[in-house]
């Protein structure tokens, strides 16, 4: 089980690398791999089992937050209230956006990250919906459209992908300024 001594941490070169495309069929290493990125969010969002652990929770964890330079990451977004989105929860191999909304969405607390230890504050500002492409563990190719906290989640993990943190969103000059069309998120 991955544990948070697993996680690399902000500073570590890996983190700013591109992550190379995974091939198929998936390895056993890469099985493996996407299975326990995925068991960490599942314990990480059961209260009792993250105490227990000392995980923090999470929602997302990209392959190369455990050491490994490659496209795949976890996403686990539990059940919104009543009306929201419905859930997502795949690991996401190779994902691609492949259209996106002009209005920006942003969580009204900012951003977190299980690399960075520290708190940034500030807007992160991305794509309120995305239609995002990307291959399941047994190399099928799905599409599907997000939106709101489900399409922010995403893009949050994809960045990893691409060697960008969060807080390289935020503007630092003034760092709680948005567009007025933003939506905002709890």
């Amino acid at each position: 089980m991955i544990l948070m001594k697993d996680i690399v941490r902000d500073g570590d070169p890996v983190l700013r690398k591109e992550a190379a495309k995974v091939s198929f069929p998936l390895s056993d290493d890469d099985q493996k791999l996407a299975a326990e990125m995925m068991e960490y969010l599942e314990v990480s969002q059961d209260p009792k089992l993250c105490e227990k652990y000392g995980l923090r929770a999470g929602v997302g964890l990209a392959a190369p937050q455990v050491g490994a330079s490659k496209m795949m990451a976890a996403v686990l977004v539990p059940p919104a209230e009543e009306g929201g989105q419905s859930p997502f929860k795949e690991v996401i191999i190779n994902p691609v956006i492949i259209s996106h909304s002009v209005q920006d969405g942003a969580l009204t607390e900012g951003e977190g990250c299980l690399s960075v230890d520290k708190d940034v504050p500030g807007f992160v500002p991305r794509h309120d919906r995305i239609t995002l492409r990307y291959q399941d563990t047994h190399g099928e190719t799905h599409k599907v459209r997000l939106k709101h906290y489900p399409a922010i989640v995403c893009q949050h993990e994809i960045d990893h992908l691409h060697g960008i943190l969060f807080y390289d969103h935020i503007n630092h000059d003034n760092p709680f300024e948005v567009s007025d069309d933003t939506v905002m998120f709890d």
